[in-house]
């Protein structure tokens, strides 16, 4: 099961310029976090001790975890809250949708709005082209794609701080985290990003609205609007919400195939590059290496599946109809003909192996087996590569929890970084694995059970049931992305849906945080002949084994409802 050589070029060469990149960005990362001096500093320095100076921030103060967790949660609540209110009072504000009236948006979808772009999540229950004005759309949603990400990339670096001090009673202090996330990486980033996006076609005007008269002489009124700079900051922080409904299958959003590629680069370069960052913070460059290894080798894995389960025709059009169905493109359903299905497949994959959510196809028209690879990157936890921040603290759980289990296999107390690995570390992950187990399985047990939750889904058998597990396992798992045949804005799925997503950010952050905490603490301890080395080949093949087996054994009684029974009864037995 080989993808075509056009779509492994692509995928090859999509892979190597994001570890090119990532190398020099991971390094900048940890200059920057720890306060060193950069390039940007004589430009950038000032605005961040302006930004210090009004907010009455200290940057020689640092947080105990307890601390750093509170002012994350209390920062998430007000940002929230401040979006629900934006939303519900946008027909009153100014910068409508170039002169177009748009009303305010309904309670419950307002609410499942605001939790999704704070959780970094971008999970829409609309279309916003119709829904949102220019200034929801700009001081809104996009500022959240900022700070969200900035918040991901603040507790990575929290933990990482955690694994590599000594005897410290301290993680760092978010709110310079999430300041210096923002203004020396994400914002820079975004501009250039930007202007690379403009210059393939991406829009950006606040100008109103065509009205063009179609070949077929009907009406058709083409929405515009600042674009471009909110999908630079969309892609580059794995948010993945859309300024159109049709996200990155739209021209104006994605117009070109390089456009396309560079979407995806953008997409992985920081999620990468923090495994370097991780590696030259932990005082040994293989320890990056090694992460970054298991996130290539799971994500290259999915992205060969997916391409070529969709450069193959669909076995399920009838005999009678396939002669007169071109297929020799492969299946073509619900795919953009300016990038096709080995594209859409690799889209598919990457932003579903990181926390994005943006689509330039549509997941409901992949055939089962295309379609399992991106509900089942979302189900290991979105960690290879994962979220902006999200990705590498999720990783290091399971590395926590793979240290763990070889530590039983040769008798020893386990390891990681000079710090023993004891009964509190593991609840606290294990508390990480079994929250979002438990959010995506109980949600879907209780759509699946409810009247409610069965309105939903425009297909029934293992598909509907798919389009129901796809929708709980991408809020959980904060991605964002739809199997697009779910009809989600109603008030059950608002509703739930958001709690799922806060379940998927803060259940996680919480542990994640008091696991920094108390590895912080902890005294080094010199490595011995038993100490498992966690850099070598040996490790990755275990930490890949883990992350692989604690997902499959976790949700493949629910893959086999949907997904795989799916696949088996549309191939009548046949795999692929």
């Amino acid at each position: 099961m080989i993808p075509s050589l056009p779509g492994l070029l692509q995928a090859m060469s999509l892979f190597a310029v994001a570890i090119l990149i990532a190398r020099p960005l991971g390094g900048y990362i940890r200059k920057v976090m720890e306060g060193e001096r950069v390039f940007l500093s004589p430009v950038i320095r000032p605005v961040e001790r302006g930004v210090y100076k009004v907010m009455r921030i200290d940057e020689t103060v640092e947080q105990r975890w307890t601390s750093y967790a509170v002012s994350v949660i209390l920062f998430s609540f007000v940002c929230i809250l401040a979006l629900y209110l934006q939303q519900r009072f946008q027909a009153s504000l100014p910068l409508d949708q170039g002169g177009v009236p748009v009303g305010p948006v309904a309670p419950d979808l307002a609410y499942n709005t605001a939790v999704s772009f704070d959780t970094n999540t971008n999970w829409q229950n609309y279309a916003g082209e119709t829904t949102m004005t220019y200034l929801t759309q700009m001081a809104g949603l996009a500022v959240r794609n900022f700070v969200s990400a900035a918040t991901g990339i603040a507790v990575a670096l929290a933990l990482t701080r955690g694994l590599v001090r000594k005897m410290s009673p301290t993680i760092g202090n978010f709110w310079v985290d999430l300041t210096r996330s923002t203004l020396y990486i994400l914002l820079p980033i975004s501009i250039v990003a930007a202007l690379v996006l403009v210059s393939q076609g991406v829009i950006q005007t606040f100008a109103s609205s065509i009205t063009v008269h179609t070949l077929q002489g009907a009406v058709q009124t083409i929405p515009l609007g600042p674009v471009a700079s909110q999908e630079a900051i969309k892609e580059l922080g794995t948010n993945g919400g859309g300024f159109f409904n049709a996200n990155s299958a739209h021209p104006f959003e994605n117009p070109t195939g390089l456009s396309d590629w560079f979407e995806m680069l953008l997409i992985l370069i920081i999620p990468f590059g923090l495994t370097f960052t991780f590696g030259r913070m932990a005082g040994n460059a293989r320890q990056g290496w090694a992460l970054l290894a298991v996130m290539v080798i799971v994500l290259s894995a999915g992205s060969l599946v997916a391409m070529a389960s969709e450069e193959r025709s669909n076995p399920s059009i009838p005999a009678a109809v396939a002669g007169e169905v071109n297929q020799s493109a492969g299946n073509m359903e619900g795919k953009e003909t300016r990038f096709g299905a080995d594209s859409s497949g690799l889209f598919a994959t990457v932003t579903t192996g990181t926390s994005t959510g943006a689509v330039n196809s549509m997941h409901d028209s992949f055939l089962p087996a295309g379609g399992l690879v991106p509900l089942f990157n979302i189900e290991l936890g979105e960690i290879t590569p994962g979220g902006v921040g999200a990705g590498l603290y999720g990783i290091l759980v399971f590395a926590i929890i793979g240290v763990f289990i070889a530590g039983l296999m040769v008798g020893r107390t386990p390891e990681f970084l000079g710090k023993k690995i004891e009964a509190y570390e593991m609840k606290m992950a294990m508390l990480v694995v079994l929250f979002l187990a438990f959010s995506i399985l109980f949600f879907t047990a209780v759509a699946t059970a409810t009247a409610a939750g069965k309105a939903g889904p425009l297909n029934g058998g293992p598909h509907g049931f798919s389009e129901i597990l796809y929708a709980f396992s991408s809020q959980t798992g904060n991605n964002g992305s739809a199997f697009a045949g779910l009809s989600g804005n109603t008030l059950f799925y608002n509703v739930t849906g958001a709690f799922a997503m806060m379940l998927g950010r803060y259940a996680m952050i919480v542990p994640i945080l008091a696991i920094a905490g108390s590895m912080a603490a902890k005294r080094r301890v010199a490595p011995s002949l038993g100490t498992f080395p966690t850099t070598g080949p040996i490790w990755v093949g275990l930490l890949i084994g883990v992350i692989v087996i604690v997902g499959a054994l976790t949700f493949f009684p629910a893959l086999a409802l949907g997904p795989i029974a799916d696949q088996l009864l549309n191939n009548a037995g046949r795999l692929f």
